[in-house]
């Protein structure tokens, strides 16, 4: 019996409150691009564990608690929570970092996806995942206590470990 992340995580997720702000990939993102010279509150992501080079790297940033974490992207931004993206395409070699702005320091939870396929979703089958405070990943999504990180006044450094399939669960390549 094989249970699969993706539909245990719709299946938790809380129901969706009508909001006059379509979805698209785009939304977070101007917010949460980094630019050259700012000093202001930011994570700093190392990235480990790639399986390989290909697809895009996304990074969100979520507040951190369990009713906003992983929820739509045009409901926490139409309700004026905190809510940015990142989205990279994989470098072809070298040690990988991701830049993404918060809006004040404090704690955010952070959910990293390895789009292997490019299709913008979590494919169980193909894709990488990794939290903030690299919790151990489960049947279910992580509780947003498990993937926080505190962001301070300036740039702070975190690091995020990917998951992959691995037999019937998720965890880091050996």
């Amino acid at each position: 019996m094989a249970l699969l992340l993706p539909l245990i995580l719709a299946a938790e997720a809380p129901a969706k409150p009508a909001v006059p702000l379509a979805s698209t990939p785009e939304l977070g993102k101007a917010e949460g691009k980094c630019r050259a010279g700012e000093s202001g509150p930011a994570f700093l992501v190392d990235v480990v564990g790639l399986k390989d080079r290909t697809g895009k790297l996304k990074l969100e940033v979520y507040p951190n608690n369990d009713a906003d974490f992983l929820m739509d992207d045009n409901v926490l931004v139409y309700q004026g929570k905190a809510f940015r993206r990142v989205e990279e395409e994989t470098p072809a070699s070298g040690n990988v970092q991701i830049c993404v702005r918060v809006p004040g320091p404090g704690p955010y939870s952070i959910m990293l996806l390895h789009d292997r396929d490019n299709n913008r979703k979590f494919g169980w089958w193909v894709d990488g995942i990794g939290f903030a405070s690299n919790p151990r990943l489960g049947w279910h999504k992580p509780k947003a206590a498990a993937t926080r990180a505190v962001a301070g006044n300036g740039p702070t450094r975190i690091s995020i470990t990917l998951n992959y399939r691995n037999g019937l669960g998720m965890s880091p390549i050996n």
